[in-house]
C-alpha cells in the first residue's frame, strides 16, 4: 500500500502524483471500513480525500496551520500524520479522537467540534504571526454549510479588511447535515457557474502565449477582466469585501489543486480558494443519499425508534390540530426528527441553516406575534444560543418551546458534543420551565403540555432510546411523580435517569431494601415539597442526574431542602468528558446501575 510510505505529510511531496489518486482510493476504503465497523462521520470525510492530500502535497506541516471547521472531516488528516496505526481506535475510549486534538498531535493545530469557528481562529493566529514575525501560512477549511453561520460571517469581514495573508479554502458541496438552504447557498450556486469562465480564460492565455506579440496581446485584456466576470456573477461577494477570489476548482483533481495552493502563496492578503466536492464521493449509497450517512453507528443494532423520532412524530400530530403550531431547524431536519413535518406542513417549517442565535429570537418574534414555535436544538449546539434564551426569550415570558436534544452523554462524539450542561445554565434563567421525560411517552405528554402554556419552556432529552419500561404516566401538572414507595432511602432522579432509578430499585429489593423512587419531571418549578416528605421519612436521599453536578440538578435539590439527614448527589464531576461509548462514561462516572446500588448499599442504615 502507498499509505505504508506516508508517515508524516512531508513524505506526500516525495512520490508522484498518479499514485497520490492511488492513495486516495486506499484512504478511502480504509474510512468505509472504519465506520461501517465502528461507525463515525462518514459523508463528510469522503469528500475531502483527495482535497487533503493536495493541500498537505502544498504545505509545509506542521510549521503552516490548518484549521478544519467543525472538524469531523479529518479522518485523511489523522491517516497522513502518523496515526493510520491507531486509525481502528478512532471514537473508542483511550483511542484517538473523531475530531482535531491540540494533546493529540502536533499536527493539529485547533481543537474544533463546533461550526463556524476556523476562520476566527485562523484569524487569530494570523495576527498573532504577524506581530511575532513570523512566517507560517494559515488556512482554514471551512463547508458552504458552515460558512453561513453568524460567527464565519463576522470573521469573514473582519478578515476582508485585515490586509493579513491567510487562505479561506471553501469546501463547497452542497450540503451541510441536511440540504442546504438560503441565500448563501444561491450565491455559491452562481459562483460554480465560474467553471466556465476560468477554462475559457486558461484555454485562452495557453493559445494566445504561442503568437507573436501574446503577452503584450495577455496584458492589453486584462483591463476587462472583472468586467467578463461581472457578466458572469454580478455580486462578486468575497472580493468585494476584500478577499482575492481563486477558482472554483474541481476538489478531487489533486495535480490542479496543489498548482492552485501553490500559485496562491503569492498572492498576499486574504484568499479565498473554492472547492468543488461530491459529499460520500467513492461510496454509492453516501453520494446519493449524504444526509443519512453523514453519521454511521457501525454494527450497534439499530433501533425502530427513539426520542427525535417520537418528538417529531408528535408534533405533527399536535401540528394537525393547531395551525398556529411551527417548525423551526437550524440545519439539523433530520437529526431532531422533524422530516415528516417538513414534508406534511412545509409552510410551517423553517430552517435557518446554521444559526442557532437566529433561530431563537426568530422563535421569539413569531411567539409575539401569535405563533407557537418548536425548536429542537442539540444540547451543546444550544450553548451558542444563551444570550437569545435569555434576552430574547425568557426576559419577554415568550411561549417558545426549546426541545434540547442530545442531552446529557452522546458518547463517541467526545467533549464538544456530551450534553452534559444544560440543566445547569437553564437552570439559571429566571422566567424559564425545564422539563425532562422518563420515557418517550412522558415526552409526548410534556410537549403537549408546553403548547398549551403561555411561556417559555424547555423539554431535554437524550439521544437514543427509552432505558426502562414503566407502567404507567401520571399526567404532567408541574409536579414531581413518586414511581415506587419505600422508607430505606430516597431516590430522586431526572430525565433518563429515572430508568436507571428504577433498576437499582430492582436490584435493592432483592436486598429487602426498598427505595422510594421519585420522578422529578421538572428542574424549573421543582416539586421539592413531596422531596422532602419522603426525605424527612427516609433520611438518605441520592440524586441522579446526566449532567455536571456543578449548579446542576442534585446541587439545587440540596440548596433548597431542610436537610435532614444524609444527600448524595451523583451526576458528572466539573470536567469536559472525553470520547467512549455511553454505558463506559456512565461506569467511569459511577452512574450505572451497578455503581449506584454500591454506594447506596454503602451508605443504607
Amino acid at each position: 500500500m502507498i499509505l505504508d510510505k506516508i508517515n508524516s505529510p512531508k513524505d506526500l511531496k516525495k512520490i508522484k502524483t498518479i499514485d497520490k489518486y492511488k492513495l486516495a482510493e486506499e484512504i478511502r476504503k480504509i474510512i468505509i471500513d472504519q465506520c461501517l465497523e465502528t461507525g463515525g462521520h462518514l459523508s463528510s470525510n469522503l469528500g475531502v480525500v483527495e482535497l487533503t492530500i493536495a493541500l498537505y502535497s502544498a504545505i509545509d506541516l506542521p510549521k503552516d496551520k490548518v484549521i478544519w471547521d467543525v472538524g469531523h472531516q479529518i479522518y485523511t488528516h489523522k491517516l497522513l500524520t502518523g496515526r493510520k496505526d491507531k486509525f481502528k481506535t478512532l471514537r473508542q475510549k483511550g483511542g484517538i479522537s473523531g475530531f482535531p486534538k491540540t494533546a493529540e498531535s502536533k499536527y493539529d493545530s485547533f481543537d474544533t467540534g463546533h461550526s463556524s469557528t476556523s476562520i476566527s481562529a485562523a484569524l487569530g493566529m494570523a495576527r498573532a504571526r504577524d506581530i511575532l514575525k513570523k512566517d507560517e501560512n494559515i488556512y482554514a477549511v471551512i463547508g458552504d454549510g458552515a460558512i453561513t453561520g453568524g460567527m464565519a460571517l463576522e470573521a469573514l469581514n473582519d478578515t476582508g479588511i485585515s490586509d493579513t495573508d491567510i487562505t479561506i479554502i471553501l469546501n463547497d458541496n452542497e450540503m451541510s447535515i441536511s440540504k442546504n438552504t438560503g441565500g448563501f447557498s444561491k450565491f455559491l450556486s452562481k459562483l460554480r457557474t465560474r467553471k466556465l469562465y476560468i477554462k475559457s480564460n486558461n484555454k485562452i492565455k495557453r493559445i494566445t502565449k504561442k503568437v507573436p506579440l501574446g503577452n503584450q496581446i495577455i496584458k492589453g485584456v486584462e483591463w476587462s477582466k472583472k468586467r467578463i466576470k461581472g457578466l458572469i456573477i454580478k455580486n462578486m461577494f468575497f472580493e468585494n469585501i476584500g478577499f482575492t477570489y481563486l477558482g472554483p476548482v474541481d476538489g478531487h483533481n489533486i495535480e490542479a489543486m496543489i498548482d492552485l495552493f501553490n500559485r496562491s502563496k503569492n498572492i498576499h492578503g486574504p484568499k479565498l480558494i473554492h472547492v468543488i466536492t461530491k459529499k460520500g464521493k467513492g461510496y454509492k449509497k453516501a453520494e446519493d443519499n449524504p444526509g443519512k450517512y453523514h453519521m454511521t453507528s457501525g454494527k450497534e443494532p439499530k433501533t425502530k425508534t427513539n426520542y427525535s423520532k417520537v418528538m417529531g412524530e408528535k408534533l405533527v400530530k399536535l401540528a394537525e390540530k393547531d395551525e398556529k403550531i411551527v417548525a423551526i431547524t437550524a440545519a439539523m431536519e433530520d437529526g431532531t426528527g422533524l422530516c415528516e413535518f417538513k414534508n406534511k406542513y412545509p409552510n410551517r417549517f423553517f430552517d435557518v441553516e446554521i444559526a442557532e442565535q437566529h433561530a431563537l429570537t426568530m422563535a421569539a418574534g413569531m411567539a409575539s406575534n401569535g405563533l407557537k414555535p418548536v425548536i429542537p436544538i442539540y444540547s451543546s449546539f444550544l450553548q451558542r444560543g444563551y444570550d437569545q434564551i435569555i434576552h430574547d426569550i425568557a426576559l419577554q415570558k415568550l411561549p417558545v418551546v426549546i426541545c434540547v436534544d442530545r442531552a446529557g452523554i452522546v458518547g463517541n462524539d467526545g467533549e464538544t458534543h456530551q450534553g452534559i450542561l444544560d440543566l445547569s445554565f437553564l437552570n439559571t434563567v429566571p422566567n424559564l420551565t425545564v422539563m425532562a421525560p422518563k420515557n418517550y411517552k412522558e415526552l409526548e405528554m410534556m410537549l403537549e403540555y408546553a403548547l398549551k402554556q403561555n411561556k417559555p419552556i424547555a423539554i431535554r432529552y437524550p439521544r437514543g432510546e427509552e432505558n426502562y419500561k414503566f407502567k404507567k404516566n401520571k399526567k404532567i401538572d408541574s409536579k414531581a411523580e413518586i414511581i415506587s414507595k419505600g422508607e430505606d432511602v430516597t431516590i430522586l432522579a431526572i430525565g433518563k435517569m429515572v430508568g436507571t432509578a428504577m433498576k437499582v430499585r430492582d436490584k435493592l429489593l432483592k436486598d429487602k431494601i426498598k427505595a422510594e423512587v421519585i420522578n422529578a419531571r421538572f428542574l424549573k418549578p421543582l416539586d421539592i415539597d413531596k422531596v422532602q416528605k419522603s426525605f424527612d421519612k427516609t433520611k438518605l436521599l441520592i440524586t441522579i442526574e446526566d449532567n455536571i453536578v456543578s449548579s446542576g440538578f442534585g446541587e439545587k435539590v440540596k440548596y433548597s431542602i431542610k436537610e435532614n439527614g444524609k444527600i448524595i448527589t451523583l451526576g458528572y464531576s466539573d470536567k469536559f468528558i472525553g470520547h467512549a461509548k455511553v454505558e463506559e462514561i456512565e461506569k467511569e462516572y459511577k452512574l450505572d446501575e451497578e455503581s449506584i446500588y454500591k454506594i447506596i448499599k454503602e451508605n443504607i442504615k
